[in-house]
């Protein structure tokens, strides 16, 4: 289905460890590529599922608010259902948004067991500084409502993002009850990929008989992934034979691709969406790869972009905007960062990678494929995950066997 891709890996790795795992979501979800055809009980690769129907909604309107209402609520009403048969010793509220937790709790103190706060991004503190919302809209009080009383009641917060703790414990976390888990890959996607489709293969090389090199963006195509400036830096380069593939989807990619028709900007190609077991075939054509942000004071707190972990599995340098606490691009050496929204910036880390030896840029490929791993396959972060729970449930007599 696509694009929540953290839950279905941490289940997988969990189950080859003998536990049993149930993933409980909604039927709709702007970040899938494809919803499930049904609601209640499912099996996915051996994961297990209960979907609860929720509102089909475009964009950040009212039917999205809703629909988060309505799951939460449903998760709490249908819980003896999707429980029968099931006694959870852990209970993890993973949404990005936080009234989730609401149910957690309750879920967590009727089965006596231990509740853990998963924190993607940190809401309601990014709409705030994202999206300019007032901290006294109704949304964003009610999400703090949410993020205060998760803090306040869980027995663990487990953050994707390395810097946020005492944001946290300035919303009344205990400081002892955090823990830091990235995301990360899974190793099997990269030893078995699938080759990517005819047509799109067909078109690829014929990009590579007109241009020297590629730089490839595989993901969103939103405001925050900076691909305008990209465009800019495209415009800039129009004679310096690189060519720009941007694969994906997102709610700003007909306006990119109308700006690129309306400023015959001709070195830039748009892909659809593929699936992820051929994002592997599809990176291995580039030359070079891109990740970028704007520049926001809420990376503070940290980044942790799945992407970035198939760039750097890709053996490929990468070309990165970002002013963040925490910089995996610099620390693993395997590429170059440019200032973020600073074109002429971007566009002289892009000449760098490309005035580079096939040898060097071999070696800045081979350095982040070596970092990510080493420190980020699902296998090693399953099992940090895990001992959390661990800690958890033996404190409260459970032993894991």
């Amino acid at each position: 289905m696509g694009m929540e891709f953290r839950p279905y890996y941490l289940a997988r790795e969990w189950q080859k460890l003998g536990h049993e795992v149930l993933i409980v979501g909604g039927s709709f979800s702007h970040l899938r590529k494809k919803q499930p055809h049904t609601e209640g009980f499912a099996v996915c690769d051996s994961v297990h599922y209960y979907w609860i129907k929720t509102l089909q909604y475009k964009g950040n309107g009212m039917k999205r608010f809703l629909s988060m209402i309505q799951f939460t609520f449903k998760l709490l009403l249908l819980r003896k259902k999707f429980l029968k048969n099931f006694k959870p010793d852990v209970v993890v509220a993973s949404s990005t948004y936080t009234i989730d937790n609401f149910a957690a709790k309750q879920i967590a103190k009727e089965y006596f067991a231990q509740y853990i706060y998963e924190i993607h991004d940190l809401w309601p503190l990014s709409p705030m500084e994202l999206g300019g919302m007032s901290k006294y809209h109704p949304f964003i009080m009610l999400m703090q409502w949410g993020e205060n009383f998760a803090y306040k009641h869980c027995n663990a917060v487990v953050s994707i993002l390395p810097n946020t703790k005492s944001h946290c414990v300035t919303h009344g976390l205990d400081a002892d009850k955090f823990y830091y888990v990235p995301n990360g890959i899974v190793e099997e996607d990269w030893e078995n990929p699938k080759p990517i489709d005819f047509k799109d293969a067909e078109r690829i090389q014929k990009i590579k008989s007109q241009f020297n090199f590629l730089v490839g963006y595989a993901g969103g195509h939103a405001i925050s992934n900076a691909l305008d400036e990209l465009l800019e830096v495209a415009k800039l380069c129009n004679n310096e034979s690189i060519a720009f593939i941007l694969i994906g989807d997102g709610v700003e990619k007909e306006r990119l691709k109308e700006r690129v028709m309306d400023e015959r900007i001709a070195n830039v190609f748009f892909f659809d969406p593929i699936p992820k077991n051929k994002i592997p075939n599809m990176l291995s054509f580039m030359d070079a790869l891109y990740i970028g942000w704007q520049k926001r004071n809420l990376y503070r707190f940290g980044i942790s972009p799945n992407k970035l972990f198939d760039y750097m599995m890709a053996g490929k340098p990468i070309i990165q905007t970002i002013d963040a606490v925490n910089n995996i691009v610099e620390e693993a050496q395997c590429g170059y960062n440019a200032d973020p929204e600073n074109v002429e910036s971007i566009k002289s880390a892009l000449l760098r990678v490309m005035k580079l030896s096939e040898e060097e840029r071999g070696i800045l490929g081979k350095n982040g494929y070596q970092f990510v791993k080493s420190e980020h396959t699902y296998s090693v972060l399953s099992k940090r995950f895990l001992s959390v729970m661990d800690v958890l449930c033996a404190s409260v007599g459970i032993v894991n066997t």
